[in-house]
């Protein structure tokens, strides 16, 4: 008989979500100070996507990996998500503290690498954790919950800058050296994003194996995805090498930039580990990590492949956001391209203030709007109209040069962000397998995390070629696919509780 999970209330919603507060702060510091950082160390405007490609880069590789271990992980006591959010913690505080140490181009690129995965080894978990705590009807208020810490903790880790400046500390250096207000705010942020996870895991009780199976009923058979794997043709794999060879073939031929092959390589590999997956399963040799995460990912959810379409356009929006907002502030508000001038520290403060700006503003929404019209509207319809507001922020950017305006532009960027955060994992959570709850979410990022390499490789290529002193378009780029964001999610049906 399958018994309902108890209903978590309010500190049992804050504890599951609290370690999210400091995995955002790191995020934060990262997005907000990164260009920032490889910009004062010598790399020029055109080549920061290249240097960018790290962040989402190890999300694809690691979310998946750490979903399909977490699912089968039970440690005891320390259960199993939790020993993930710890081991990604401290390598993540870590990593904070050695990032703003660096005085060379390499070592600040290989410290973003490593600081992201350390951030998605915890964050992936907690996407999963939340719908194995929470009964199905409480997935809107526990991802609302969630995004509100989200944002809350990038407010944090988006002001830190701009408050050490106004207490004095410099906030200018000499190119090849990082302002010591970064370098303070990475280590305050390290700190507290490791108190913050260490909450969650000591405030919180995983259920094990046999309640869920109480809960849920038995997991499905894993079988059935082997075999449906089993039977897939190699054609499709092998279109997918074909592909990845012709983007690198063009790459070469028309001279653009290096970047772009990186995506000929994912398409290639993707194929490639297709092909050598389905061999396996073919043989029956299928008890590994490999085939379990390619048959999952071609036998995902139908619903989780129309909302797949959504994160694409929305996380490309995102991603050109933060890779663009500081120089694109920095030189039509603030009147400097130059980072090493006192007008572009101040225009990059101006953006920590502004991220922070939506980030607060999507704590808010998240737990004061978007319950109230998902609950009216329904999920799909309450997504449709936050990511409409975001499109009109962005666009609003080729419009404004008072920086002191930018501020209603965020109000419509922040409604979108914590709708993005929220209601396409509420939508899913309620929609996926329990048992395979860690590798759907892990595989679900790569949607998060393809735009965003598409961004990293593309875009430098397209400012480079049509306006290369002219970032401001890019924004006009981010309004475009936001909206399209929008337009996909109309074919994404609503999902009862």
């Amino acid at each position: 008989m399958i018994v309902e999970k108890p209903r978590q209330g309010f500190w049992g919603l804050w504890n599951i979500s609290f370690g999210f507060f400091g995995i955002q702060i790191g995020f934060a510091l990262q997005n907000g100070n990164m260009s920032r950082i490889f910009q004062a160390l010598g790399t020029s405007l055109d080549d920061l996507p290249a240097l960018w490609i790290a962040a989402p880069l190890t999300g694809l590789l690691v979310q998946p990996l750490i979903g399909h271990f977490s699912d089968r992980t039970w440690l005891g006591r320390l259960g199993r998500r939790r020993p993930y959010f710890l081991a990604g913690a401290f390598l993540a505080a870590l990593s904070l503290f050695v990032m703003p140490l660096s005085e060379v181009l390499l070592v600040a690129a290989v410290m973003l690498w490593i600081l992201d995965a350390s951030l998605n080894i915890s964050m992936e978990p907690f996407r999963a954790f939340v719908g194995d705590m929470l009964r199905k009807d409480q997935h809107t208020a526990g991802y609302a919950v969630q995004t509100a810490f989200i944002g809350a903790g990038a407010v944090v880790g988006s002001v830190f800058p701009y408050v050490l400046d106004s207490w004095g500390v410099a906030n200018v250096a000499p190119i090849g050296h990082i302002p010591d207000t970064v370098k303070y705010s990475f280590w305050f942020g390290g700190l507290a994003l490791f108190v913050a996870v260490l909450w969650t895991v000591l405030t919180t009780k995983e259920y094990s194996p046999a309640e869920m199976e109480m809960f849920d009923g038995p997991a499905p058979d894993s079988g059935l995805t082997m075999r449906a794997l089993a039977s897939r043709s190699l054609a499709g794999a092998t279109l997918w090498i074909v592909a990845g060879g012709a983007i690198t073939f063009l790459v070469a031929t028309l001279g653009l930039e290096k970047e772009v092959y990186l995506l000929g390589a994912l398409l290639a590999g993707y194929g490639i580990a297709s092909l050598i997956a389905i061999r396996m399963a073919k043989s029956g040799r299928d008890n590994n990590i490999l085939s379990h995460i390619v048959g999952d990912f071609s036998g995902m959810p139908d619903i989780m492949k129309k909302l797949a379409l959504a994160q694409f356009f929305s996380w490309s929006a995102l991603f050109i956001m933060w890779i663009y907002t500081t120089p694109v502030v920095a030189q039509y508000m603030f009147g400097s391209a130059d980072p090493a001038s006192e007008a572009y520290g101040d225009g990059s403060n101006w953006v920590g203030t502004l991220f922070a700006i939506y980030n607060g503003v999507a704590a808010l929404a998240a737990l004061l709007l978007l319950p109230k019209m998902a609950a009216k509207f329904g999920k799909v319809k309450t997504h449709i109209a936050c990511l409409v507001a975001g499109s009109a922020g962005y666009l609003s950017f080729l419009f404004i040069r008072d920086p002191n305006l930018l501020i209603f532009s965020e109000l419509g960027i922040g409604i979108a962000w914590a709708s993005i955060l929220a209601m396409p994992y509420a939508i899913l959570a309620s929609s996926l397998p329990p048992s395979k709850m860690g590798v759907y979410m892990g595989l679900f990022n790569v949607f998060v995390v393809i735009p965003q390499l598409l961004v990293a490789t593309v875009m430098g290529s397209i400012l480079k070629a049509f306006f290369p002193t002219e970032p401001i378009w890019t924004m006009a780029f981010a309004a475009v696919v936001m909206l399209c964001a929008a337009l996909a999610m109309l074919r994404v049906k609503e999902v009862s509780d």
